[in-house]
C-alpha cells in the first residue's frame, strides 16, 4: 500500500505536495477532521478532487499523510552519543509555539482516530509504527553503548511515558507542553525508570 501510495504521489513536486500537506493542516485546524472535505481541499489548494483522490486514495491517508509530513525530520537521525542528550533533541526540535499548535491538533485529531477505521488505518501505516520503529532505534543504541540494560522493563513504556507528558500536561495543569517541563519530564522520570544518569 505504501509503494502504491509513493507511486501516486510521485507526480507532484515536493514544493506542490508541502503546499498541500499545509493547506490540509491549516483546514485541520479551522474546522477538524470530520468537517474536512476533499472539496474543500480543492478549494484551497486550487486542485480538482480528482486529482487527490489519484494521489492519496482518501481523506484519511491525505491527513496522515500531512501529518507526517508536519514531524521535524527523522527519529532515527538523531545520534548525539546518549540516550538523554538523544531525548533532549527529540523534544527540542520544535520551539514551544508550534509544539503547543500541533499538539492541539493531535488533540483534536485523537477522537476522530478512534471512531473512524481509515484514519486509524492510516495513522497506524505512515505515522505511528513507523515512528515506533524508529524509537526503538534510537533506545537500541542506547542499550549498545551501555546506558540501558535490555531486559529493563521499563523499556516498553518509554513511548508511554513521553506521550504522557504531553497529554497530562494540558489536563492536569491546563498548560501547553514546553520544552523546559518536556526536559524536566526527562530527566524526573524517563531516564530514572531506565536507570540511566541524569547528570552529564
Amino acid at each position: 500500500m505504501a509503494e502504491t501510495a509513493t507511486a501516486r504521489r510521485s507526480r507532484l513536486t515536493p514544493e506542490r505536495a508541502a503546499e498541500l500537506y499545509t493547506a490540509v493542516l491549516d483546514l485541520l485546524r479551522e474546522v477538524g477532521y470530520d468537517a474536512l472535505t476533499m472539496d474543500a481541499v480543492a478549494a484551497r489548494t486550487h486542485s480538482s478532487k480528482a486529482t487527490l483522490y489519484r494521489q492519496w486514495g482518501g481523506k484519511a491517508e491525505l491527513v496522515a499523510h500531512a501529518m507526517r509530513h508536519m514531524k521535524p525530520g527523522s527519529i532515527a537521525d538523531v545520534d548525539t552519543g546518549s540516550l538523554r542528550g538523544d531525548l533532549a533533541a527529540l523534544v527540542t526540535r520544535e520551539d514551544d509555539c508550534a509544539m503547543e499548535q500541533n499538539t492541539a491538533l493531535m488533540r483534536g485529531l485523537a477522537m476522530a482516530v478512534h471512531n473512524n477505521p481509515d484514519l486509524l488505518r492510516a495513522f497506524k501505516e505512515l505515522l505511528i509504527e513507523p515512528e515506533l520503529e524508529e524509537f526503538r532505534r534510537v533506545l537500541r543504541r542506547a542499550v549498545d553503548r551501555g546506558e540501558v540494560r535490555e531486559d529493563n522493563p521499563a523499556m516498553e513504556f518509554v513511548v508511554h511515558m513521553l506521550l504522557g507528558a504531553f497529554v497530562t500536561r494540558t489536563l492536569i495543569d491546563e498548560l501547553p507542553p514546553t520544552q523546559s517541563f518536556l526536559l524536566s519530564y526527562i530527566d524526573a522520570v524517563v531516564l530514572p525508570a531506565l536507570g540511566v544518569p541524569t547528570t552529564t
